[in-house]
Formats: C-alpha cells, sequence, structure tokens
C-alpha cells in the first residue's frame, strides 16, 4: 500500500508556480490576481478562503478578500460580481459557497464571466470541460486527475466508480475519468444515495472515488485488493485522543481499508491541498488568456 500525498504534490506544484510567477515579473508581464468573495461568517467558509489567500501569497499571486456581510441583498452582490467582471486587474474570482439563504447560488453563478471563474463551475465552463474542449476544471476533480498523474497511477480501461454526483465533484469526476486521455479512459460508473446495494458495484472498482459526505461510508468489506482509493471527504469526529477533543477522518475508513489498496489517499492531507493548487492553475490559466486557447 502506497499513500498518495496530496501535501507533498501541491508543494511540488507551488513550487513551479512559483517559478513561473518570477519568469513572469521578470518578462515585465502581469502577475496573476485571484479574489476570493465571502458573504456572512460560515466557518467553513472563511477556513476556506483563508486557506486560499495563504496559498496565492505563497506563489507570489496577488489575492484579494472581500467580505460581506450576511445580510447583503442579492441585488449588491451581483453590482460586486459586474465590478470583478469588469475590473481588468482581476484576472479570476471565487465567490464562497455556501451563500446565505436568500441569495440564489444559481443566480450568482450565471452572472460570472466565465473567462474568470476559476472554480470551473459555470455551464459555459461545464459545457467545455463535457465535449473535451480547453477550459477551467473544476478544482476538486482536476486536483484528482493530477494526484493520478504524478504516481504514474495506470487508469486506462479500469473500471472507476464515483460515489457522488455533486456538481462540484462526482459529477465533473465521471466526466474527466471517462474521456480520452492518458490518464482517463476508464469505464465509469456512479453511485449515489438511491442505487441500491453499492458495495456490489464498489467491489469491482479499480479506482474508487469516494464523495459523498458521510464520515468512515466505505468500509474494508467494499473494497477489493488492490484498489486504488481517493477519499474526498472531511469531517471532524469526536476523539478523546486529541488535544482537541476532535479529529478529522474522510469518507473511508481508512483504517480498515488501506491495507487492501495499492494506493490511497489519507484525509488530512490528501486532495484537499490539491484543491487549492488546481484554483491557482486556473487562475494562471486566466492571467495568461489560456482558458479556451
Amino acid at each position: 500500500m502506497e499513500l498518495i500525498d496530496g501535501k507533498k504534490i501541491s508543494a511540488q506544484i507551488k513550487q513551479e508556480l512559483a517559478d513561473e510567477v518570477v519568469r513572469l515579473k521578470a518578462e515585465g508581464k502581469k502577475v496573476p490576481h485571484l479574489v476570493a468573495v465571502l458573504v456572512g461568517n460560515d466557518a467553513a467558509s472563511e477556513t476556506y478562503v483563508a486557506s486560499k489567500v495563504k496559498a496565492c501569497r505563497e506563489v507570489g499571486f496577488k489575492s484579494t478578500e472581500l467580505r460581506y456581510s450576511a445580510d447583503m441583498t442579492e441585488e449588491q452582490l451581483l453590482e460586486a460580481v459586474e465590478k470583478l467582471n469588469a475590473d481588468t486587474d482581476v484576472d479570476g474570482y471565487i465567490v464562497q459557497l455556501p451563500l446565505p439563504k436568500h441569495i440564489s447560488e444559481q443566480k450568482i453563478l450565471l452572472a460570472i464571466d466565465p473567462d474568470k471563474d476559476v472554480d470551473g463551475f459555470h455551464p459555459c465552463n461545464v459545457g467545455k470541460m463535457v465535449t473535451g474542449l480547453p477550459t477551467y476544471l473544476p478544482a476538486t476533480p482536476a486536483g484528482i486527475v493530477e494526484l493520478l498523474k504524478r504516481y504514474h497511477i495506470p487508469t486506462q480501461g479500469k473500471h472507476c466508480v464515483v460515489i457522488g454526483r455533486s456538481n462540484i465533484v462526482g459529477t465533473p469526476m465521471s466526466v474527466l475519468m471517462s474521456r480520452k486521455a492518458e490518464y482517463a479512459d476508464c469505464t465509469v460508473t456512479i453511485c449515489h444515495s438511491r442505487t441500491p446495494d453499492i458495495k456490489e458495484y464498489t467491489l469491482q472498482a479499480d479506482i474508487l472515488i469516494v464523495a459523498l459526505g458521510k464520515p468512515h461510508f466505505v468500509t474494508a468489506d467494499m473494497v477489493k485488493e488492490g484498489a486504488v482509493v481517493v477519499d474526498v471527504g472531511i469531517h471532524r469526529i469526536a476523539s478523546d485522543k486529541t488535544k482537541s477533543g476532535f479529529r478529522l477522518v474522510g469518507d473511508v475508513d481508512f483504517e480498515g481499508v488501506a491495507p487492501k489498496c495499492s494506493y490511497i489517499t489519507p484525509v488530512p492531507g490528501g486532495v484537499g491541498p490539491m484543491t487549492i493548487v488546481s484554483l491557482l492553475q486556473n487562475t494562471l490559466k486566466a492571467c495568461k488568456g489560456l482558458a479556451d486557447k
């Protein structure tokens, strides 16, 4: 069993991005500028935004954090989005989800300029991804493909089972793994909350990607020997073995499943760090105007 170390790979990519920023500066070119928009004070969102801003600093990108109160109206947020669309200094931006209940996430998403949509969630960019055109790929699925690539894990002709069908991870993941590419070309099965007997499918998986949001959902009896397991989930659960009184776990029962795997991602330190570097890679693309080339 080999651990897929997302921390190590993300550090390598950050160094590559930092080197690219040095080159851009030396050539007198613009440094990438990422803006993060945060509405309200959701604790998880604040953590995510802080880590994105920190990562930008580490690689030499310019970053701006725009914070708004939870009582901001939908109209006001749409105005803020329009300003970012028009600002030529801003290469890419993200509107951190979830938004307060009175704001339509779909309406905001559709208002974002697809050329600045470094999250890769706009329908224009999703459509390009599905048809195989160059675009911004959603950060978590792109980060997972990058991990498979950097660990030289063979995927062609393999059976990939994805648990979860969200627009952020599960659905784009299934598209990326089934397309014609060196680290893809899989036969893909998507399982979800309405799938009867998920175990029947997971036992067939050469590559199992788990993104359904339930701690320790996948257990050892659901995984075949030699499988590659990618755990996208992250949960805080109570623990009497840590000072903080909690520990982080994934959707996979790591202790039980790991001995059966050829490769597995840990939680934390697996997929999480890759999501942020994928966002930075998209921002560099936006800065260079490469999203549609």
